[in-house]
């Protein structure tokens, strides 16, 4: 019997085993096959540091050496006998990012996730621009975005904020709430169902390790106030970690990002500004720059009053920055591509 064949005949209220708590299910388990699966089994990533991967699976925790091509939330077919040959698994999706610096280097922040939840508070920390790139990171992937106001309760005025956050795009929910009590539970429960995979990311101080404690009932992470006269968070979650909190669901948190630098995010800004990348289309000129170029459509419906310069303003800057950015971590991605091909494949064994 198959993997999948086990997973039909589960009866349909069965309790799941962690690898299904964890997230697994039929797009990883297309990918090998119960043999494999016998020799090597499969463990997830649920914290990255300098000295290792931890990774938890049936009967499994255990630390793996560092590996450039792995990061939180990847699935790995572990080899007990040779760690570093241990096979990482296609992904569902991945968030990432420019890292910090001048080097020219990608920073991924998670793997799989089924939803991302990006967190601002309602205060000094709240900018728009900051949002809309979270935004396309999430849309890129398919990593279905939801905001959450935090700190609503000490805005003047939560109505501006939830206006603004709902102008980004009508796909994306947006609620306002209070990181304590039982109301994260309650209206945060159709997205963390048992076996998804949610990430909160945001600035630091914004409340997302406050709701991973409130989603796991507990105060297992540390969490510290934001810093009084500039409303900016002070560090308290130093890596990206996975939990697995007891409804089943499993959930990241990061640590704060306030510079958000896109790279290979084309799609996910072509989504999230489907109306500005409609009308590029209709300019004269297939490379107009919608400064001074005549027929420029863009031009036009900013003259009509169609669009709003602000948000035209963004969307030319987040464009150019993620080609820049793109074109220049091209060589990195080279170097990435090598590695893939030397490291070993996950490979079905023939039926005998």
């Amino acid at each position: 019997m198959t993997h999948d064949d086990s997973e039909a005949l589960r009866p349909k209220n069965a309790p799941l085993s962690l690898l299904q708590k964890l997230g697994w299910g039929p797009f990883f388990a297309e990918q090998t096959d119960a043999s494999v699966m016998a020799e090597t089994p499969p463990v997830r990533v649920t914290e990255v540091h300098r000295s290792g991967h931890h990774v938890v699976g049936e009967g499994i925790d255990t630390i793996l050496p560092p590996r450039p091509d792995a990061t939180v939330g990847d699935w790995i077919l572990l080899n007990a006998e040779e760690p570093a040959e241990s096979v990482v698994l296609e992904r569902k999706n991945l968030i990432k990012r420019r890292a910090p610096g001048p080097e020219r280097q990608v920073q991924l922040i998670g793997a799989n996730l089924d939803t991302t939840f990006i967190v601002t508070s309602c205060n000094d920390d709240f900018n728009i621009a900051r949002l809309e790139r979270y935004v396309a990171l999430a849309l890129e992937d398919k990593a279905s975005p939801v905001i959450l106001l935090t700190k609503a309760d000490l805005a003047e005025d939560v109505e501006s904020y939830l206006s603004q956050a709902r102008s980004i795009s009508a796909d994306v929910p947006v609620l306002a709430i209070d990181g304590r009590g039982e109301e994260p539970r309650e209206r945060l429960a159709e997205w963390c169902k048992p076996g998804k995979t949610v990430a909160f990311i945001g600035s630091s101080g914004v409340g997302k390790s406050t709701l991973t404690n409130t989603l796991s009932g507990g105060q297992e992470i540390k969490t510290q106030g934001i810093r009084e006269g500039d409303a900016r968070g002070r560090h308290t979650t130093t890596s990206r970690q996975l939990h697995l909190l007891v409804s089943g669901c499993t959930v990241l948190d990061t640590p704060g990002m306030r510079e958000v630098q896109l790279t290979d995010a084309a799609s996910g800004l072509g989504e999230l500004f489907a109306d500005l990348q409609e009308l590029s289309t209709q300019c004269r000129f297939r490379d107009c720059m919608h400064q001074s170029e005549p027929g420029c459509a863009i031009k036009s419906a900013l003259a009509a009053g169609e669009i709003g310069e602000a948000r035209l303003e963004r969307w030319k800057k987040l464009v150019a920055e993620d080609a820049f950015n793109s074109e220049s971590l091209s060589p990195r991605r080279a170097r990435d591509r090598t590695f893939g091909r030397i490291s070993k494949q996950p490979k079905k064994k023939g039926k005998k």
